[in-house]
């Protein structure tokens, strides 16, 4: 379970070309009082399900480290007291590699802090500099490991869609980034943000976005690439918001609110398809069991992957089973237990 708290642009030295911060989460207010602070985490601790089983304060946003150390020392001290009451586990927050040296890590020593994600965004020093980052990929390999010799669960966030990004580029980065053997990875594909210099070059025509479906399809490469090194993926496109649904945040570019759930259905069904392509013909049914969680997976947004099995293999029936009992990463195929990245 997170409780966030967002910070946008604080501490930031740099203005991004894709950056609107307060258009993607709403938040206008930057500076949190204590009682604001304290009345947030116990609104959430009231919703805290049973099968939590790790509670996290979270600051996003901005640049944590970047800040002033009085503020960091603010916040780590009130979200530090709900630590300390057992009511929260620990503390995370996301940075910029370059804020990250022995002399701010020092200032974490005495607070729980577990787990610090940094916004790598691209190991392609000449995206970064088109994209106006500030910080270069060898800033971003020296932070992760300072990190790791303190111990911290470290991730890092990509971004693919960039100016001057492409595919091959976009796999260097994925590259470099399994090569330094992040606990977890977040993939966001670039949108074009109103009141961002990248919605300026949009206009002039000097920068073209990524469709959906070329978007979708890269992060899913991404995606089995990482799985394929045992590294988890925790998020996959912007988390839906109020602000971006409504239509007047973004101009362009692929924002969907269930953008993960469309790379999991391609991936279900390039599996299932793969399988249905080695089996006999003339058999027009095909019973599927898999875990209830991966039902809507593997049926698609509205149930188009059943649609393409049917029209593809000529199936009258696609019969769907859902059992706990499956495991999550394995859907069952006729009796044939085929595996699913997770």
């Amino acid at each position: 379970m997170i409780i966030p708290f967002f910070l946008p642009h604080i501490g930031c030295p740099y203005r991004c070309v894709f950056c609107n911060q307060r258009a993607v989460t709403g938040v206008r207010q930057n500076v949190v009082s204590p009682e604001q602070f304290r009345y947030q985490v116990k609104r959430f601790l009231a919703y805290r399900g049973e099968q939590r089983d790790r509670v996290q304060i979270a600051f996003y946003g901005g640049n944590f480290l970047g800040q002033k150390k009085n503020q960091i020392t603010f916040l780590l001290d009130e979200a530090s007291k709900f630590v300390a009451a057992g009511d929260v586990d620990s503390l995370r927050f996301s940075t910029r590699p370059d804020t990250i040296n022995d002399e701010s890590l020092d200032i974490l020593e005495d607070y729980p802090v577990a787990t610090i994600e940094i916004g790598v965004q691209s190991m392609d020093d000449g995206v970064l500099t088109l994209t106006k980052r500030g910080h270069t990929a060898l800033d971003s390999q020296k932070a992760v490991h300072l990190l790791k010799q303190r111990k911290y669960e470290i991730g890092l966030q990509i971004m693919v869609g960039l100016p001057g990004d492409d595919e091959i580029r976009s796999f260097s980065t994925a590259e470099k980034v399994a090569d330094l053997f992040p606990d977890f990875v977040r993939i966001y594909p670039t949108v074009v943000l109103k009141e961002s210099l990248l919605a300026k070059w949009y206009l002039q025509g000097r920068y073209t976005p990524l469709s959906l479906g070329s978007s979708v399809a890269l992060v899913k490469k991404l995606f089995l690439f990482f799985a394929g090194k045992q590294i988890q993926v925790i998020r996959m496109g912007l988390q839906a918001s109020d602000q971006l649904k409504n239509g007047r945040t973004i101009m362009a570019g692929p924002y969907h609110p269930a953008f993960g759930h469309l790379v999991y259905s391609e991936i279900f069904l390039d599996r299932v398809l793969s399988h249905l392509n080695h089996r006999r013909s003339g058999v027009d049914a095909v019973s599927i069991k898999l875990h209830p969680r991966n039902t809507s997976h593997l049926r698609g947004l509205n149930n188009q992957n059943i649609k393409q099995l049917k029209k593809t293999f000529l199936l009258k029936t696609v019969q769907i089973i859902s059992d706990s009992k499956c495991p999550t990463d394995r859907v069952v195929i006729d009796g044939a237990s085929i595996p699913v990245p997770q």
